[in-house]
């Protein structure tokens, strides 16, 4: 099964695997979501309140609460500072992180802080006062960033504000607010981990901390769509010529088969946009793409419908050499789905025996056990569709063995010398380069900033 000439029928089946998998993984999820990013690519955990156990505890009292601290006594000199970290580093791959304190009561001399600080950290001093630390302070309203030297920053803060601190991944910056308005900006130039830190120096004072529970008073979602924003017009920027663009399309068309909406593509586009040879930009010529695209047309409406013994017949008439082994993956692909159409229209009996004639040829391939599993537990529900392999009965799952038999035919071109690149279009050629580029340039970065999603960005 795993032979050189099946390499595509492998490919899709790690695609069905994904989908699986996946699946099994929304099944189980609970409903907690990051404050900033619902995405479901990446997973962090954040901070949820304060460390009480690496803290300069003699000066500070953090409560019960592990969110609220206080400076219940007098200070005696400058390190008798109370500091206290997040009990998680800022999460790294968003594209934003945020956290504020509202100053409960600004004590004798309002020398309260808000910062990030790294692991390590002296926690007898403010953040902003040693190395790899940056910090806002309250009292003389300036930027503290890795040495004892205050910057000119922005406002004093004091009883009754609220004052945030944030990570701007895509801009490598940190910012600063005071009362939900961007205070100012410093340049992030720390690459490991670090923690959001408050600190309170004077007798009295007392802030809590919010690290996203209870809603900010700065709009942390406005910021970000004004990020996104920016984002996306240093992409309009690019330009990408318009014939280049619709011929990019067109062979998007061309590889799936969809004759006739290129067709229409074309008749369209006909006046306004001159021809050009994509083949001679990305190394693969026009009758490469167009082979056989009435017969990959015809079997691909033939799969989506669920009429796979008809898709058989077909194959079998004008691609012999496809379906032949009868134990490739191509063709468990194939057996699979019409053991899933017949579960789909209520035909269970005739599903267990064309399971148990077809499914034994693959009993001895373990690496198919776990989705011969998965088409046999429809028989379990009564209302398959609703279970955990109810993605089986998505069109989803048809797609893929559609997709499949889409990229054996073209490997079946003579002229084609490897079947790999049979398996992706020149558009999602494309796309996985500038994914993979994103990642690179992303893990240049010490991997900090959110991942690529191609779904939000479409």
């Amino acid at each position: 099964m795993a032979q050189e000439n099946d390499v595509i029928g492998l490919h899709f089946l790690e695609l069905w695997r994904s989908n699986s998998k996946a699946a099994a993984a929304a099944a189980t999820a609970t409903t907690s979501t990051s404050s900033s990013s619902k995405e479901d690519a990446e997973f962090e955990e954040e901070p949820t309140e304060l460390d009480t156990f690496n803290s300069s505890g003699m000066f500070s009292v953090v409560l019960s609460d592990k969110l609220s601290v206080q400076y219940p006594t007098v200070n005696l000199h400058g390190h008798d500072v109370g500091v206290v970290q997040a009990n998680k580093p800022a999460p790294l791959k968003r594209l934003v992180y945020y956290f504020e304190i509202f100053v409960k009561n600004a004590g004798a001399k309002g020398q309260i802080a808000i910062g990030f600080t790294a692991s390590g950290f002296k926690m007898r001093r403010q953040p902003g006062w040693e190395a790899n630390s940056f910090g806002y302070h309250g009292d003389d309203g300036l930027l503290y960033r890795g040495h004892g030297k205050g910057e000119t920053f922005g406002p004093t803060y004091t009883t009754g504000d609220s004052v945030g601190g944030g990570i701007n991944y895509s801009a490598q910056e940190f910012f600063f607010t005071k009362n939900g308005k961007v205070v100012g900006t410093v340049a992030k130039d720390v690459k490991g981990p670090l923690f959001p830190t408050v600190a309170v120096h004077s007798q009295n004072e007392e802030v809590t901390v919010n690290f996203g529970k209870d809603p900010f008073v700065f709009d942390l979602k406005a910021f970000e769509a004004e990020e996104r924003r920016k984002q996306q017009m240093t992409i309009d920027k690019i330009s990408i010529s318009q014939n280049a663009s619709y011929e990019i399309i067109r062979s998007y068309l061309q590889y799936y088969g969809y004759e006739e909406t290129l067709k229409q593509f074309d008749m369209a586009s006909r006046s306004t946009v001159p021809p050009i040879a994509l083949g001679q930009e990305n190394g693969s010529s026009d009758t490469e793409i167009t082979y056989a695209m009435n017969h990959r047309k015809t079997l691909r409406q033939l799969i989506r419908s669920g009429e796979i013994d008809d898709a058989f017949d077909k194959l079998r008439i004008w691609y012999p050499q496809i379906v032949q082994d009868n134990k490739s993956a191509m063709c468990f692909l194939l057996h699979c789905q019409k053991f899933i159409e017949l579960v789909r229209i209520g035909k269970l009996e005739e599903a267990v025996v064309f399971g148990r004639t077809e499914f034994e040829k693959f009993y001895r391939l373990t690496e198919v056990h776990d989705l011969v599993k998965d088409c046999a537990a429809l028989l379990a529900y009564e209302q398959p569709l609703k279970s955990s392999v109810g993605y089986l009965l998505e069109d989803s799952q048809r797609e893929i063995v559609a997709d499949a038999v889409n990229s054996m035919i073209l490997s079946t071109n003579p002229n084609i010398t490897d079947a790999r690149v049979c398996l992706h279009s020149c558009l999602e050629r494309l796309l996985r380069q500038l994914t993979a580029c994103f990642l690179e340039k992303r893990s240049l970065n010490g991997d900090q900033g959110e991942a690529f999603y191609l779904g939000r960005l479409l």
